[in-house]
Order: C-alpha cells, then structure tokens, then sequence
C-alpha cells in the first residue's frame, strides 16, 4: 500500500507534534465558566418543511462573545419525551446543510441539532474584534491577538454550548446525546465530547483542527490549512515567531482536549488523506481514554468513505 504518512503500526504510538501550552487547563476551564455564565436567549422559530415525521425549527441563541449563533432542530412530532439527540457539525466554510438529510435520525425518534459555523456557510455570527491578520481562514483569526481571541475558541465552545441547550430541552434525554461531523465536523466533534462530557457517543470522520505542527513538517499546509502557509509567508517569512505560533494554536488543538472525552468514540479514518493527514488524527485518537474504535480505509483520502455512514448510523442508533 502506498503510504502518505508513517506506517500504520506507528500511528497508533504516535502522541502528536504540537505543544500543548504550560496553561491549557486553565484556558479551557476559563473559556467554560465564560460560556455557562452566558444567558443564550434561545429562540426557536418554526421552519415548514413538509415533513410528517418531524418538527422543524430555525434555533438561535446567544453564544460568547455576544454573537448570535445559528442550528437547525428537528424533533419528533408527537413524541413528547424524553428520547436522545444527534448533535451534527459540518465542514470547514460550509453550513448545516438542508432538513432533509437529518430527518434519518428523527424516524429512529430522534431530536436532531446542527451547528452552522460563525462566519462560515450558513446564519451564525462571527462578530470579529480581533486585532492583527484575518486572511485566509479561521485558524488564523485571532493569532495576533490574545489566545482568548482564537476564533476556534469560540467555535469549540458554540458546540458544547449547543449541546447543553439540546440536554435541556424537555424532549431530550440528555444522558442519551451523541455527536458526528467530518473534517472541520469531524473535529468540532471532538471538541464538543470534550466540553461537554455528558455526550454519549461520538463519531468523527477524518477530524481537521489535530495537530498543526505535523501538518506544517509534512509540507501538508495546503487546502484546509493553507492560510498557516499563507500566515507566514505574508506575517513571518522568517519564521522568527515559529514556536510561539504553533504553541499558541495549541490551545486550539484536538489532541490536548482528546484526554477529556468521556464518549464512546467511533472514527472512520483513510490512510491516503492528504488534507487531514492520518497522523495528526491518531495524535488525538491515541489520547482518547474511553471506549474507542477506528474504521480504516486504506486505499481513501479525504472523501466519501463508503460504508461508514451506515455504520456511524447503527452506532448512533444505540444510544
């Protein structure tokens, strides 16, 4: 088999590249006490898709930082009670999609939550405030300004704030919720079991936002991670700031918060990606310390793995 990145032997040893800052506990514990303590304001706005399965709505609340942050919430009609979630995240610039494709997990008697990123594809705010560069992308967005300002910081706590307002809805059990996404998803999903470790299961595809220092040793900043390319060719052509760069993106980095998921994990994973490469998901995969699984296609990249929307399907099914 050709390979793109280490063998597959070492990637399940592999503990990741990027450092993890001196005060990434107290970050995070910061960031979260900052969004409990918000009042989110939640609306929910009636949607009339023809559906007779489903109840559909337009959810808005207020997340950190004062924006306003959008999902789509489908329910159950006439089941009042409780039954499990699907939280769902979507891909890096793009939105949370249409009604229809989440109307599978409302036929199982699902409630059902997607995220639509700020600043990205669909309604959600990006209020900005961020001094320096914001060229190119989200990862960069606040790099030159407090690790507070990282515009990921706020994503990742838009998704463990959107699951909590999900566990207290009346019709939600909420030690019955599970989450899933690919790529940007893939990694927002790992965030959000790690935020809020009541999630039951979880399932990332092929998880972005892992690992940065890896990508960029691999000459992989390309795609998805361009603008950390971009960010030093226009910012640090010298790379005089190189270290303290990747140590501040690791307060955004999947691997350092992968040790917090208390979820049951299901990962599908292709060998040959060459936008998320395979090592920096193990780097978050081999911290995870609960019950976990990998699907690995060997001969796939970055793309539709076949098969393993079903299996994440049966998975989430079961919770």
């Amino acid at each position: 088999m050709p390979l793109v990145d280490m063998p597959l032997e070492q990637l399940y040893t592999y503990q990741g590249r990027n450092p993890r800052p001196a005060d990434f506990d107290a970050y995070w514990a910061t960031a979260i006490a900052e969004m409990q303590a918000i009042d989110p304001q939640i609306e929910l706005r009636p949607h009339g898709l023809k559906t007779k399965s489903a109840e559909c709505f337009d959810l808005f609340y207020t997340g950190v930082g004062g924006a306003r942050v959008h999902a789509k919430y489908l329910r159950p009609k006439g089941d009042s009670g409780p039954h499990p979630a699907v939280l769902m995240f979507h891909g890096y610039s793009g939105s949370c999609g249409d009604w229809q494709d989440k109307l599978s997990y409302v036929s199982q008697g699902y409630s059902v939550a997607a995220l639509d990123c700020r600043g990205q594809g669909g309604y959600s705010e990006d209020v900005g405030g961020v001094k320096g560069n914001t060229l190119r992308g989200h990862i960069i967005r606040g790099l030159d300004d407090a690790p507070e300002k990282l515009l990921f910081r706020s994503l990742f706590l838009d998704t463990a704030q959107l699951a909590k307002i999900v566990m207290g809805f009346p019709e939600v059990d909420a030690d019955r919720v599970g989450a899933t996404g690919g790529s940007q998803g893939g990694g927002l999903t790992l965030a959000c079991a790690a935020l809020e470790p009541r999630i039951k299961k979880a399932a990332p595809v092929f998880p972005f936002l892992c690992d940065y220092q890896r990508v960029w040793e691999m000459d992989l900043a390309v795609a998805a991670y361009e603008e950390l390319k971009q960010y030093f060719r226009n910012f640090d052509p010298l790379h005089e700031s190189e270290a303290e760069i990747f140590q501040k993106l690791g307060y955004i980095d999947n691997q350092h918060l992968a040790d917090r998921i208390k979820a049951e994990i299901l990962m599908p994973i292709g060998l040959m990606d060459t936008i998320c490469p395979p090592s920096t998901q193990f780097a978050a995969y081999n911290r995870i310390k609960s019950k976990k699984s990998l699907l690995i296609y060997p001969d796939f990249g970055h793309e539709g793995l076949p098969g393993s929307s079903d299996k994440i399907f049966d998975f989430l099914s079961d919770l």
